[in-house]
């Protein structure tokens, strides 16, 4: 390589041009960062909120999709529909939060796992209807629309009381 090639590559570099490790370096930060987030086991709060965010995610469009399908399309009553998805929103949070949300354990016995899990769900099941009835029974609103109001205040219940009973 000539003395012109690298004084011209020397500049490049200084001034962060296309042999710079500037730009590899923040992309290795990055490949870092996302790892976390998504593959890593997650042991850091903020990890495991992230990572609740879609399982909560998840589990509230299938939450939501049931009680649509059983009060508009079965015509089932709106309180009976939401605790029957809400149910089967709680069996998915569950089987996606030990599969990817929370990787240290209070307990290594499923089934008291499971139970103290569905009891929060439970818990939140009351808050759920409560929310509901008070926001479409005591003041007409839309159904789906206090099923908003009620996901986001039982899913941040729910990740408090979980992370503190089972998985800290």
């Amino acid at each position: 390589m000539s003395n012109f090639e690298t004084s011209f590559k020397a500049a490049n570099v200084a001034r962060g041009g296309y042999e710079s490790e500037r730009p590899r370096a923040s992309q290795d930060v990055m490949s870092r960062h996302l790892r976390t987030l998504v593959v890593a086991p997650a042991e850091r709060t903020f990890v495991q909120l992230f990572r609740y965010t879609f399982v909560g995610g998840t589990a509230f469009l299938v939450d939501i999709g049931i009680l649509f399908a059983l009060t508009s399309v079965f015509h089932v009553y709106y309180l009976i529909s939401a605790a029957v998805a809400f149910v089967v929103g709680v069996t998915v949070n569950y089987v996606l939060s030990i599969a990817w949300v929370f990787s240290s354990r209070s307990t290594t016995r499923r089934f008291v796992e499971f139970t103290v899990f569905a009891s929060v769900g439970v818990v939140g099941l009351g808050l759920n209807e409560t929310i509901m009835w008070f926001f479409t029974g005591a003041l007409g609103l839309f159904y789906l629309y206090s099923k908003i109001i009620s996901a986001a205040v039982v899913y941040l219940f729910n990740f408090a009381a979980r992370k503190a009973l089972l998985f800290r």
